[in-house]
């Protein structure tokens, strides 16, 4: 099952309530690339041939900037959705930088990476934490799901078209056909694996970007959503002080807890 994007701060822990924990995407697996498996006539060739397209276009890509708007839903008690809304602004230069800032009515973080070190800014509360950091975009993204139990927003994009985007769990996939995604014209697909139905809108073309997502998860009887649309610039403008943390004079800076739960689940 896909973990919820968790701020493990040891200071944070205290002061802060449940508003510290803002998944980017629900609790489920994380998207995968489709199985070649021609026994299962639920999976849609063409449907597979465009996620692999994708996935290796991205792999191309040298650097990109992305504004996503998005809402995820919140189940409570009763079983009732809430509904919650997020900005990201995303800019990575492969294979080693990256920033991230993410904007809610409940909390403001800032993710940078400089290919030695990654912090976590929390702003509001003005406590940041810095870990050192493996070589490139893809490692840290692993590393820190492994270590700390923490998703970079949109971590997929750097799955797509690897190794780790698992392949065999996809069970489903169709061609829905056409749509606008603002003024994009794309192809939208639907796709299926344990736990997660989930739709990508790919742009068609010579730039098969994903444009749009929605995401559900089916282990739970509400059905709780998340849905990003995705704005690019595959020609960011920035210098080497867009990856740089330069805390505040009244920053605190704390440790980032390691995940025993990670951890627990490795041995």
């Amino acid at each position: 099952m896909r973990k919820q994007l968790v701020y493990v701060f040891v200071a944070l822990v205290a002061l802060m309530t449940v508003g510290a924990r803002i998944p980017t995407q629900p609790a489920s697996a994380r998207i995968v690339a489709p199985a070649q498996s021609e026994a299962n006539t639920d999976i849609d060739p063409d449907a597979t041939a465009a996620l692999t397209r994708m996935g290796t276009y991205l792999r191309s890509l040298k650097a990109f900037q992305i504004e996503s708007t998005s809402t995820r839903d919140d189940v409570m008690e009763d079983g009732q959705l809430v509904t919650l809304d997020n900005k990201v602004s995303f800019l990575v230069r492969f294979p080693d930088r990256l920033r991230v800032e993410v904007t809610s009515a409940q909390q403001h973080r800032l993710y940078l990476y400089n290919g030695k070190d990654f912090t976590v800014f929390a702003e509001r509360v003005n406590y940041y934490a810095t870990v050192p950091a493996p070589a490139t975009v893809g490692k840290l993204a692993t590393d820190l799901d492994e270590k700390y139990g923490l998703e970079i927003p949109l971590e997929d994009l750097f799955f797509w078209g690897t190794p780790q985007s698992k392949e065999k769990d996809i069970t489903g996939a169709a061609d829905i056909g056409p749509s606008e995604i603002g003024d994009v014209t794309c192809e939208h697909y639907t796709f299926r694996q344990k736990g997660l139905d989930w739709q990508v809108w790919i742009q068609l073309g010579d730039y098969p970007l994903p444009r749009k997502l929605v995401l559900t998860t089916v282990t739970d009887e509400s059905r709780p959503q998340y849905t990003s649309t995705l704005t690019w610039n595959l020609a960011p403008s920035f210098n080497e002080a867009a990856f740089e943390f330069d805390p505040p004079s009244d920053a605190h800076k704390i440790t980032m807890a390691q995940d025993t739960d990670s951890k627990d689940a490795q041995n």
